[in-house]
């Protein structure tokens, strides 16, 4: 991996303090977990301070061997290696049960057919998951509580919007009071206006990509103290505004690795696609390999 120079004295103070535990992981992973006491915790841990150290996202868990997606083995194998929080995805079954999978239909990550919504919660739990290469596991489909009640005291689950209805999504988090916990994706202010209309202390995932969509948080009063900004999939130098304004709001910024860097397939190359989000800006990266970004992060050599 080629050296980069940092100029910033403050970005080399946030590698040190950040990766000075890395490489030092535990059976359970305990020391790599992200513990918050009250929503309000959650919400200063993504306040923007210049001081942040950087974050990582596993995109639906991380893609590693043995460990299919969306699966709380995956989570806690990732969660050996680094601290990271974890973008999921709920959706619903049959008999409307929320559980974790990506893809309506149940072929590409199951030895299930069809649809999950055309099958009850009873004939999920006798599905078995595939793993990344397709090799079908004895894991199972969890449910988004067990997922939920499991990541306390551990990480930060990230819930994306696929077909589970608002309401039924507060009822879970509401009745599971696990606000220090989990975050919500939301793609416009109106659905973050609902969420915070049935709970105040909900902390959101924001698609704010370009100067129309953050006038519509401001012009809507949403709470910057509660938002984490996704800005997109690649860092680029014409975004520099847009994160300068979300920076001076207290909002850390997300890029998405999952559909640009992480289908690079020079290792070198993408190792410095994932340094160059931060150096350019960015405060949090989501990728489908957050042990890779932990890696690169890691080996980054500072002169």
């Amino acid at each position: 991996m080629k050296t980069i120079k940092v100029i910033h004295g403050v970005l080399l103070c946030l590698f040190i303090n950040l990766f000075g535990a890395y490489g030092q992981s535990s059976e359970d992973g305990e020391r790599n977990f992200l513990r918050f006491a009250t929503a309000q915790e959650l919400h200063e841990f993504f306040t923007y301070t210049g001081r942040n150290s950087p974050l990582i996202s596993g995109h639906r868990g991380g893609k590693e061997s043995g460990y299919p997606e969306n699966s709380i083995e995956a989570f806690a194998n990732t969660l050996k290696h680094t601290p990271v929080f974890f973008e999921i995805d709920p959706r619903l079954t049959k008999d409307s049960i929320i559980v974790l999978m990506h893809d309506a239909s149940l072929e590409r990550t199951t030895n299930g057919h069809g649809k999950l919504r055309d099958i009850s919660w009873k004939e999920a739990q006798q599905l078995c998951l595939k793993d990344v290469n397709g090799i079908l596991t004895d894991l199972k489909i969890p449910s988004l509580e067990e997922v939920i009640l499991w990541s306390k005291g551990k990480t930060i689950v990230n819930l994306d919007h696929k077909d589970v209805p608002m309401e039924m999504t507060v009822a879970l988090v509401k009745r599971l009071n696990a606000f220090d916990h989990v975050m919500i994706t939301v793609h416009d202010p109106s659905e973050a206006s609902y969420y915070l209309k049935q709970h105040p202390d909900f902390m959101f995932s924001a698609f704010i990509r370009n100067q129309a969509e953050f006038n519509s948080y401001e012009e809507a009063g949403i709470p910057w103290s509660q938002i984490m900004a996704y800005v997109g999939p690649m860092s680029k130098p014409e975004n520099q505004a847009l994160y300068d304004q979300l920076h001076a709001k207290g909002v850390l910024v997300m890029i998405s690795a999952a559909p640009s860097y992480d289908k690079m397939d020079n290792k070198e190359e993408q190792f410095d696609s994932y340094i160059k989000v931060f150096e350019e800006g960015a405060d949090v990266l989501e990728s489908d390999y957050p042990i890779e970004v932990a890696k690169a992060l890691k080996s980054f050599i500072i002169l």
